[in-house]
C-alpha cells in the first residue's frame, strides 16, 4: 500500500509503473467506473476487480480512505525464516490496525492448519506467508501484540492462527460486525461492495491451498482478501458509533476471543450424514467402526475423510452389514477413491463391528435437547414457551436491526425454555442466561422479554408451530 501523499495515476499521467496501480480517493470515481478495472501485480498477472461507483449510496462511502492511496493486487510472498523476520520488522513499523486472513485446505486435507497467512498493514504493505517453512510466528505476534487485528469471520481462523503462534488480544470481526449492523449479506465480497462500493471477484475460495507452488492468480486473490480490511474497519467503526452499538461490538468481539474450543464429542461418528436412518445397534456399530477406520487412515495420509470414502458409502455398508469381504466389494454404493484400494481395512472394521460386545445405544446419550420440531410431542409446555419467546425476541431483533441468532445464541433460548428458572422472572432468566454464556448486552435486551413471554397466562391464541428444526 502506498503511503499518504503518494502520486495518483489519475493525477499524474504515466504514474505509477506497471503493476502498481494507485488511485487516490479524490479521483477514485473517475478512475474506476462501472467497467472492470484491471489491477496488475508486480509479476504481470492481472487480477480483476469491478468497482460500481455509480452505486455508492453516500459520499461518505469513500471518505474512509482519505489521506492514503488505494494500491491493490501487490504483495510479497514470504517462505523463509529470514524473509519472515524482515517482514515482521516492516509490519511493526506500519500504521493502524492489521488485516489478517488464513487459507486452509478444508475438504482436501485432514489437517485444518493454515497453508497461507495473509497480512496487510498501512505503510507496510501486503505479505503472504507460507506457514510450513516458517514454522513459529511468535516474533510477529509479540511485535504486534497491542494492535487491533481485523479478521472476517474470526472464529474460522483463530484456531489455525493460534496453532502457529499468532494469538491476537484485540480483534475486529468484519463479518460479525456486518451482522450487528444489520447488513443483509455478510460475506466479505458483499460487505466490501456494500460499504466500499468495490466488487471483488471471489474465484478461488474453494481452492486447495496446500498446493505448491501456489498459482499467482490465487496469491492475488489472497492479497485482496486483506488489503481492504482496514478500510472496512474505518467505515464500520463510524457506523457502530452512529448506531450506538460500539459497546455491543466490543462485547461480541471479546466473546469470540474468549470462546473456548468445544470439547471433543464422545461419539463423533454420530455426525455421519444419514446415520439417523440406521435402525439396529449392530448396524450402528458397523457405521461407528467404519468411521473410526476412515478417520485414522485420513489422519495418517492427511486427506479429508470424505475424499477416501464418503458418508453415503459408510451408511450403505452399515445398512447392508455384509457377511463377506466380497459382498462389501460388490456393493455398488460403497464408493470413494479408497473404497477398493483399502478394502481390507474397511472389511476388518466391519468384521470387528459384527463381533464386538460394546454396542452403541440407539439414541445418543448426553444433555442434548431434542430439535424444536419435536417439542410439541415431547414437552408441549416448553414448546409454547419457546415459540412465544422466539416471536417476542424477533421483534426486539428487528427494532435493533440485529439478527435473532446474534441477539441471543439460539441454544441459550432453547435451554431456558426447556427448563425455565424458578422463579420465572427477569432476574432469574438473566442469571440463567449469564451462566450459559450470554453477554451483558444480550441479557439486558432479552431477559425481561423472555420472562414476560414465559409467564403470560393471558394469551388466548398460541403462535403457529415453529418451522425451526
Amino acid at each position: 500500500m502506498s503511503k499518504a501523499g503518494a502520486s495518483c495515476s489519475a493525477c499524474s499521467p504515466g504514474y505509477p509503473p506497471r503493476g502498481k496501480e494507485s488511485v487516490c480517493c479524490q479521483h477514485a470515481e473517475q478512475h474506476v467506473d462501472s467497467r472492470d478495472s484491471q489491477i496488475e501485480d508486480p509479476s504481470g498477472t492481472t487480477a480483476h476487480i469491478t468497482a460500481h461507483t455509480a452505486e455508492v449510496a453516500t459520499p461518505g462511502a469513500r471518505t474512509i480512505t482519505e489521506g492514503h492511496t488505494i494500491d491493490l493486487g501487490t504483495h510479497r510472498v514470504i517462505d523463509t525464516r529470514e524473509g519472515y523476520l524482515a517482514a515482521t520488522k516492516l509490519l511493526a513499523a506500519g500504521t493502524g490496525p492489521i488485516g489478517i486472513d488464513a487459507e486452509r485446505a478444508s475438504g482436501f486435507t485432514y489437517s485444518q492448519r493454515a497453508y497461507l497467512i495473509q497480512i496487510y498493514r498501512r505503510d507496510a504493505g501486503t505479505f503472504l506467508f507460507d506457514p510450513p517453512p516458517i514454522g513459529d510466528f511468535s516474533e510477529l505476534n509479540d511485535a504486534l501484540a497491542d494492535q487491533v487485528w481485523i479478521l472476517h469471520a474470526a472464529s474460522q481462523d483463530l484456531a489455525c492462527l493460534r496453532e502457529v503462534g499468532i494469538d491476537p488480544q484485540r480483534i475486529f470481526d468484519t463479518e460479525l460486525g456486518a451482522r450487528l449492523l444489520g447488513l443483509p449479506r455478510v460475506g466479505l465480497g458483499t460487505v466490501v461492495e456494500e460499504l466500499l462500493s468495490i466488487h471483488l471477484k471471489k474465484e478461488h475460495s474453494a481452492a486447495n491451498w496446500s498446493t505448491r507452488p501456489l498459482p499467482e492468480p490465487w496469491l492475488v486473490y489472497a492479497a485482496l482478501d486483506v488489503e481492504l480490511l482496514p478500510d472496512l474497519y474505518d467505515r464500520m467503526v463510524m457506523m457502530f458509533t452512529e448506531a450506538r452499538k460500539s459497546g455491543i461490538a466490543e462485547q461480541e468481539f471479546q466473546a469470540v476471543l474468549a470462546k473456548e474450543a468445544k470439547p471433543a464429542r464422545a461419539e463423533p461418528w454420530r455426525r455421519l450424514s444419514g446415520v439417523h436412518g440406521l435402525r439396529g445397534v449392530r448396524n450402528l456399530a458397523v457405521a461407528r467402526e467404519l468411521w473410526i477406520a476412515r478417520d485414522d487412515y485420513a489422519r495418517d495420509v492427511d486427506i479429508s475423510p470424505g475424499r477416501l470414502i464418503p458418508d453415503a458409502a459408510i451408511i450403505a455398508a452399515a445398512k447392508l452389514n455384509p457377511s463377506t469381504r466380497q459382498a462389501l466389494s460388490n456393493l455398488r454404493e460403497f464408493t470413494g477413491r479408497a473404497s477398493r484400494s483399502q478394502l481390507d481395512r474397511w472389511w476388518a472394521a466391519i468384521a470387528f463391528a459384527q463381533t464386538t460386545t460394546e454396542l452403541p445405544q440407539l439414541k445418543p446419550s448426553g444433555d442434548t435437547l431434542p430439535p424444536p420440531r419435536a417439542w410439541a410431542e415431547r414437552n408441549p409446555e416448553a414448546d409454547v414457551r419457546y415459540r412465544f419467546a422466539r416471536l417476542a425476541l424477533a421483534e426486539v431483533g428487528e427494532a435493533l436491526s440485529i439478527p435473532l441468532e446474534n441477539l441471543l445464541t439460539p441454544d441459550y433460548l432453547r435451554r431456558v425454555a426447556w427448563s425455565p428458572p424458578q422463579p420465572t422472572d427477569a432476574a432469574s432468566v438473566a442469571l440463567a442466561l449469564a451462566e450459559l454464556g450470554a453477554r451483558q448486552w444480550q441479557i439486558d435486551a432479552t431477559a425481561q422479554v423472555i420472562a414476560e413471554a414465559f409467564v403470560d397466562d393471558h394469551q388466548t391464541e398460541e403462535p403457529a408451530p415453529d418451522s425451526e428444526s
